[in-house]
């Protein structure tokens, strides 16, 4: 049933064992973010099968429905308002707020619990942790860990370029390997993990210049799409189509290019200026906006061009395509790449099939 997502598990096995291996020989653990497909059951039981160290998620709902025994970390800083939640499903949370670290303490001591604290520092990218120049600040966080008898301080940890686009380098994750020295100094314990990042990391990986001491990536997208987020192109080790979705064709008409009439708004509030092309051959897929974000596809067919989309239909040229001898048909199917933020749509509705190559 179509619009479908196909999903090779062979190709994402791939990916995993070269990930696995190539950061193990480094003496840095892996955390497979599984928050991109949603925690589907068959990837988490490849994962869960694999060397992989634990699993990592921005949502307890998907935590929850993981069936493994290795550890599982929440990726988001938690709302008080889930701290029951988080401290019975997740074994390690990563925090920043000295009140949320207290409220964790108590939730954990009257579920009889250990929880596992990773304290994050914000290098300069501006999203989640505690500025890393404001030692007060980060004193006063972990003040508050090591005073809840059931909280252990696990580790610090940053989070680079997902908002502010800073790329990880060996002068900001030095300062992250400072601030982890300073704070086992001053409370005597080992604070056994500096979660040094994500995907982003994959070319000091490469090279070789993960500073020593960075201990644990968290990474999602050179594992699902075998990307380097730090450069946003793919790595030669890995395969980049481990995802595939693929959509029925429901009209395939001759039409003008440019909209007749006056213009206005569209469906989504945008006023769209449209070049005139002469006539095309237009074909329309049955999957649109609600299932994905539509500049985030690329075409198998290098001869179709997307030319946009409504919240269900999915609007191509055929033109070149057929005039090259690829007879596009209405009931024909249409295959894309997604990109990271298409596939967290695809997976994310409801209205999507998925297909397993095993």
């Amino acid at each position: 049933m179509y619009p479908k997502l196909i999903i090779n598990l062979n190709k994402l096995k791939e990916n995993l064992d070269w990930l696995t291996s190539s950061c193990h020989l480094k003496g840095i653990s892996v955390a497979i973010v599984t928050k991109v497909f949603c925690a589907d059951e068959r990837i988490c039981a490849l994962i869960d099968a694999s060397s992989a160290d634990l699993f990592a998620d921005s949502r307890l709902q998907n935590l929850k429905v993981i069936n493994t025994c290795k550890s599982k970390q929440l990726l988001r800083i938690p709302m008080q308002s889930e701290i029951d939640d988080v401290v019975q499903t997740a074994d390690i949370s990563m925090q920043s707020s000295p009140d949320t670290i207290r409220m964790s303490g108590e939730s954990a001591t009257r579920q009889n619990k250990r929880h596992k604290i990773i304290l994050m520092i914000d290098l300069g990218d501006l999203r989640e942790g505690i500025f890393f120049e404001n030692m007060q600040k980060i004193y006063e966080a972990a003040d508050a860990i090591v005073s809840c008898k059931d909280l252990e301080f696990y580790g610090v940890g940053v989070n680079l370029t997902c908002y502010g686009g800073i790329l990880p380098d060996e002068k900001n994750l030095s300062k992250l390997i400072e601030t982890a020295e300073l704070l086992r100094k001053r409370y005597s314990l080992p604070i056994p993990v500096i979660s040094g990042g994500n995907s982003s990391m994959m070319t000091m990986l490469k090279e070789d210049r993960i500073p020593f001491g960075i201990n644990q990536l968290r990474l999602g997208e050179s594992f699902v799409l075998g990307n380097d987020t730090s450069t946003g192109l793919p790595m030669a080790e890995l395969n980049t189509d481990c995802f595939v979705l693929e959509a029925e064709l429901v009209e395939v008409q001759k039409k003008p290019s440019k909209p007749i009439g006056t213009s206005g708004l569209n469906a989504f509030g945008e006023h769209v200026e449209y070049e005139d092309r002469g006539e095309m051959i237009r074909g329309i897929l049955a999957v649109g906006r609600q299932d994905v974000d539509v500049d985030g596809l690329t075409c198998l067919d290098p001869d179709v061009e997307i030319l946009g989309a409504s919240s269900d239909h999915l609007i191509v040229n055929l033109t070149n395509a057929i005039s090259h001898g690829h007879d596009y048909r209405v009931g024909d199917t249409i295959k894309f790449i997604p990109s990271y933020g298409a596939l967290l749509r695809l997976t994310t509705s409801k209205y999507i099939t998925r297909e397993y190559i095993d």
